[in-house]
Order: C-alpha cells, then structure tokens, then sequence
C-alpha cells in the first residue's frame, strides 16, 4: 500500500465464529481468496460517519455490550481523510499542500481515482487534471457496476464514480458557468464541451458508467436525460420528463439488466419521518438495505464472461442529518446504513469471493458521548478553571474564571422539554437497550447522551471495517487514496 509501514490496529475476530453463519443467522459458504483476487467488491460508505457515530448506534439499537453489523467483520482500520488545496500536488511533492479537513467530494475522489484533489472537485487532480475512476475502469474490464445512494445521484459520492467535475455544484438540469467553471484551476474559461464543465446529470445520463442506479434527485434529470438512458437500454423506473418518481413497487417489479430508479426529487426521505408517518408518500420509497439487496440481486444473476460486480452503497443522510445536529434522525440512519452492511455481508459469505468494504468520507460534526448528568461547555456562562493543586505549574488562567450552567443557554434536554428553544445547547438523550422500558427518550434518565461539536466536518481519522480477500490489506492506518489500490487490484483493474 504504497510502501506504508504495517502497525497493529486490527481487530481481528475468530475466523471460525465468522464463518459459521451470516449476519442474519443462515449457513455460509467459506471464505475463498482466490490469491487475493475478488469476484465482486461491495463498497459501503456512511457519509459523515464517525467513530462516536458508530458507538452511539451501537449503543442506541443493541446496549453496550452488543455490536453493529460492520463491527462484526474480521478486519478493522482506520483512514485519513484530508484533501489538498487548488494546484496542489500529491503528497511528497515539492509542492504539497494538504487542507486537513475534507469535503464528500474531494474524499469521494480519492477512493474512486486515488488521487488527492480539493474541496468540490470530482474526479479530477487537484490541479484539474482528470483521473480515472475505479468504477469507470471496473465497466471497460467487464464487470457490472451499481452506485446507491439516499442523496440525490448527482452529489459528491455517488457522482466521485461516475463523472469529473471542477465544481461538485455542477449537477443540472439548470447551471451557471459560475457553478461549474473554477478558472483558478485552469486560468481561462473551458469550452462547455470539455466532460469537466458538463453538468454531472448529464454525465450519468450519458457515460453509461452505472449499469444499476438508484437513489434521489430525480429534479436534476430533464427530458433529453431520460432519452439519453432509454437509447442506453435503462429500464427508467419513474419519468425525468414528467418528473413522476419511482416507489419501492416499481424497484421490486423490475429484473431488467440495466436500471435507472430515482425515487424523490432531491434527497431520500430520511427513515424517522417515514417510521412516524407511514401513510405520507416518501414511505414508498425503498430503504437504503432494500436497494443495496436489489443492486446486488440483479448484478450478480446478469454477471457476464465470469466478470463479477462493483457496487457503491452510501448512507448519505448521516452526514446531512449531522449537519443539522439531529442526533435522532442521525441514529435512525446510522440503523439503516448498518442493515445494509448485513445484507453486504449475508451476500459475501454466501458467494464466498466477495471484498465488502464499510467506512466513511470524513466525520460531521463533531458528535460526542458526554456523561449522563453533565452539560457541554456550549451550555456553560465559562469554561472549567485549570488550578492543579499538587503541581502548580500546571495552572493557567483562562479568560472567564470557572465554569457553571447558564440557564439562558440551556432549558432541559434538547430533544425534551428545551427543544423548542433555539438558544438550547443541551445535549439530546436517548434511551437504550440497556435501559428499563419506562425510559423515554429526551429525559435525564436516558442513558445516552449526544452533543455535536459543530454543524460541519471535522478532521478526523474515520473507521473501517471490511471481509473478504484482500480486507486484511486495510488492517491499517491507511490513508482514503490507499483504497483505490485495495479495490483496484482485488479486481485486478489496477496494478
């Protein structure tokens, strides 16, 4: 992996337990390597998905003792994720320049084309230059390709793989040259026939890139789009045209080869209000673990001349949902992107000589597990004092003396009694598996309490779990473009 050192931070569990039954309890086949070659790889990404994500899911839906779908797999890493600024070059370069914290789409492009670039890019360099993506390059070598997601198809992750874009805000149907030009990167404006400056709907629509397509934005799709997949051969569930949306009926009605399903006009409806709502007309949307078994069923009975599939799965409303600091819709997706982690790996351990790969683009927000009790220092009139009794060296003085509660910044929980309040910075509560059936949510007694630093990205390392041949090549601290070579040489479309 590009000559990085191995250190230990893998997990790795008995094999013999993993092997012997799926994630939803059924007998597996075992686990082939085939010399570390896979047949299929299955790519998974939870869109802002850090490891506070991960533990209060874990915590929320199974209690402390119990584990997601992803936490089960053998193999488990960690990833950089920091991007480079405009005309920057790869790293080692004399003229590198990291930005450390990353937007979806310049990590979307380091994984898919294994190249370092800066925020809004897709699938270009960060000096504009256009770079190969992985699912580009699995379709020339005959492998069936699939990209999901619950955002609209054209934003940053899904579109990391199918299209090469100066400026992720490029999207259609409408666009401006503001929006899709960045002539800081390439000093004059490009002629709109140059694929970089193409709306990324228009991309999709044409490149064939995708053979199963499924999620929202379905407003970013005109007529001319839906002719231009329908002489490709798309089954269209739903209308660019008349802008009529699909529905899980459509979805679970079609066995065509290749699919084009667009089931909101923007963003897939997020599972809490569905759940909550069931008669509104989003609950027709699929949930993101019934297209990724749909994906997977139709790409792998049309596989073709012993080529297997490459799909790309994102649970995309983790990150959007952070980004709100909503800590309950935030759960309730970081619950769906983990059920299709299970469907992933069921699959895997049937077929045997599948790489399923689950981690995450970058952490948003800065989510936080605080004490049960406790109140964050957003709630607080001043931060703690630092005097250090036994060491007085150890003192400082901060500039607001000791710390207390302001009762004008936080009236209760804040999904309780204070949510109402937009002064409230309380931390939201929720119950858990642990808890008697008695605890509500957004009440003290709940055990778990959530606190979001900010309403953006954060720097962090994210995590990474995976199964199959190659997984223990991640078994690492990698970085995000180390997974281009992973996937790359496990479909031997990358040397």
């Amino acid at each position: 992996m590009r000559g990085r050192k191995r250190i230990a931070v893998a997990a790795l569990v008995s094999a013999a337990a993993l092997m012997a039954t799926t994630v939803a309890g059924a007998q597996a086949a075992p686990e082939r390597y085939s010399g570390g070659r896979a047949k299929n790889v299955i790519y998974l990404l939870g869109d802002g998905m850090g490891r506070t994500h991960v533990t209060a899911a874990r915590e929320r839906y199974y209690g402390a003792a119990g584990n997601l779908n992803m936490e089960r797999l053998p193999v488990v890493g960690q990833v950089r994720t920091y991007a480079v600024e405009k005309n920057s070059g790869q790293p080692g370069a004399a003229d590198f320049e990291p930005n450390y914290v990353t937007d979806s789409a310049s990590s979307a492009t380091a994984w898919a084309s294994g190249v370092k670039t800066y925020n809004a890019a897709l699938g270009v360099d960060a000096k504009g230059r256009v770079a190969p993506t992985l699912m580009e390059l699995a379709k020339r070598a005959g492998y069936r390709t699939g990209n999901i997601a619950t955002s609209e198809i054209t934003d940053a992750t899904p579109a990391g793989q199918m299209s090469h874009a100066l400026a992720r805000g490029c999207q259609g149907p409408t666009y401006s040259a503001a929006s899709c030009q960045d002539t800081e990167i390439t000093g004059t404006p490009l002629p709109t026939t140059d694929v970089r400056v193409t709306p990324i709907a228009d991309q999709i629509a044409r490149n064939g890139t995708a053979d199963v397509i499924l999620g929202g934005g379905l407003s970013r799709f005109d007529a001319a789009d839906e002719q231009a997949l329908l002489g490709q051969g798309y089954d269209v569930l739903g209308s660019p045209t008349s802008q009529t949306v699909a529905t899980r009926t459509d979805l679970q009605g079609t066995q065509s080869r290749k699919i084009f399903g667009l089931f909101n006009r923007g963003n897939l409806t997020v599972e809490k209000y569905k759940r909550e709502i069931p008669t509104a007309p989003q609950a027709a949307e699929p949930s993101l673990p019934e297209m990724t078994r749909k994906a997977i069923g139709l790409l792998n009975s049309r596989s073709r001349n012993g080529k297997g599939f490459y799909l790309q799965v994102e649970g995309a409303l983790i990150d959007k949902r952070s980004h709100a600091n909503d800590a309950a819709q935030t759960l309730e997706e970081m619950k769906a992107f983990d059920d299709a982690v299970a469907a992933a790996v069921d699959f895997a351990r049937r077929d045997g000589n599948t790489l399923v790969i689950v981690t995450a683009d970058h952490e948003c927000a800065g989510f936080n597990i605080v004490e049960q009790g406790s109140f964050t220092n957003a709630e607080a009139t001043r931060p703690p004092g630092n005097t250090d009794s036994g060491n007085p060296a150890n003192n400082s003085i901060p500039t607001r003396p000791s710390n207390a509660k302001d009762p004008a910044r936080s009236t209760g929980p804040i999904n309780g009694s204070g949510s109402t309040n937009p002064a409230n910075f309380a931390p939201a509560t929720f119950r858990t598996a642990d808890d008697p059936a008695s605890v509500q949510d957004g009440s003290p007694e709940a055990s778990l309490w959530l606190s979001y630093l900010s309403g953006n990205h954060t720097g962090q390392d994210v995590p990474l779990y995976a199964y199959g041949p190659r997984a223990k090549d991640m078994a690492d601290s990698i970085d995000n473009t180390d997974l281009f070579d992973v996937v790359g040489r496990a479909l031997r479309v990358t040397r």
